[in-house]
């Protein structure tokens, strides 16, 4: 597991080029921020997380898999971080930030996450600008 690389993905990677040639800036790996999000969008309130579905638990997802070798271990493991997860988000929602989670099996169709990309921050800038 010391091998498995943290940050700079490539599914992180595919996103941060999605939300610059889409115009939005950002900052990475928000210090401070609970679960140190990989991409922050300070001027839309918005974090995003880019989660490996295999190791954030991405229920339905095909990539989700247990190993069947020293399968308590992974259980424990991969439930640790899926509850994580959600602890972050809650803390994050409740400091006022929007989380967006964009899923590795996501990445690999551009034009819809664009789309969803785009509707969570349009629907966060109307919000915003409304109170």
């Amino acid at each position: 597991m010391s091998r498995i690389q943290g940050k700079d993905t490539g599914p992180e990677r595919i996103v941060r080029s999605l939300l610059h040639r889409m115009g939005y800036r950002f900052r990475l790996h928000g210090m401070g921020l609970p679960g140190r999000p990989d991409i922050v969008l300070r001027r839309y309130c918005t974090v995003v997380f880019v989660h490996g579905c295999f190791w954030h638990r991405h229920r339905g997802c095909r990539n989700c898999t247990i190993p069947t070798n020293n399968r308590a271990f992974w259980v424990k493991k991969l439930d640790g971080n899926a509850a994580r997860d959600r602890r972050n988000a809650l803390a994050l929602r409740r400091a006022g930030w929007r989380v967006i989670v964009v899923w590795e099996c996501e990445t690999e169709k551009e034009e819809r996450l664009r789309a969803r990309i785009m509707k969570a921050l349009t629907v966060q800038r109307g919000a915003r600008s409304s109170a």
